[in-house]
């Protein structure tokens, strides 16, 4: 029944307003999650020498990662391979700048923005503490702050949040794969 331009609720439509009244983050939350990526985003980013770019320096600098963690922790427990533990985390700080300037170029070619398009918004807020870590570590060797010690666990708080980093982007990759190929469907859709 309306009246006044006022329609009344469903019994459903009500328990979710009352829902939201106690619950604020439910009003918040989206109804149905987005595609990651539009019909022409997904073309340009499969088409993009930079998704290619990006597909190799991912792993390449998780395996530096690894082998830079094994050095740190090393020489935190031992006290022995500080130089080629800091060369390690130079190398990853480096491979981590090479793949946020490739990110970014990505991101202006998929989603015409250089960083925090939507779909990779917290993704890349989070990349910036990231960032910040690392280049903290370089700042500290490079000027001398702190202890050997002092700079190592710098660069185990700025790994610490690289996996975290890492795993938001491996959550993202998991989602563009669940999702249909656009041009598969459109193929199939079309010969329906």
């Amino acid at each position: 029944m309306h009246t006044r331009g006022v329609r009344s609720l469903s019994s459903n439509e009500h328990t979710e307003s009352a829902e939201n009244l106690r619950n604020p983050a439910a009003q918040a939350a989206p109804v149905a999650s987005a595609a990651l990526y539009t019909p022409e985003q997904r073309k340009r980013r499969d088409e993009s020498v930079w998704t290619v770019v990006q597909s190799i320096l991912a792993p390449v600098q998780f395996l530096i990662f690894g082998i830079s963690l094994f050095l740190v922790i090393q020489f935190l427990r031992t006290g022995e391979g500080e130089t080629a533990a800091e060369i390690s985390v130079l190398l990853k700080t480096f491979a981590l700048y090479a793949i946020m300037i490739t990110g970014s170029i990505w991101e202006k070619v998929v989603f015409d923005e250089w960083l925090f398009a939507r779909p990779f918004f917290w993704e890349d807020v989070f990349s910036m503490a990231v960032l910040a870590l690392h280049t903290a570590y370089i700042l500290m060797l490079l000027n001398g702050w702190g202890t050997s010690e002092e700079r190592m666990y710098v660069a185990l708080a700025a790994y610490a949040a690289y996996v975290i980093n890492a795993g938001q982007f491996l959550y993202k990759l998991r989602i563009a794969r669940l999702e249909n190929t656009p041009l598969e469907n459109d193929k199939l859709a079309v010969a329906s």
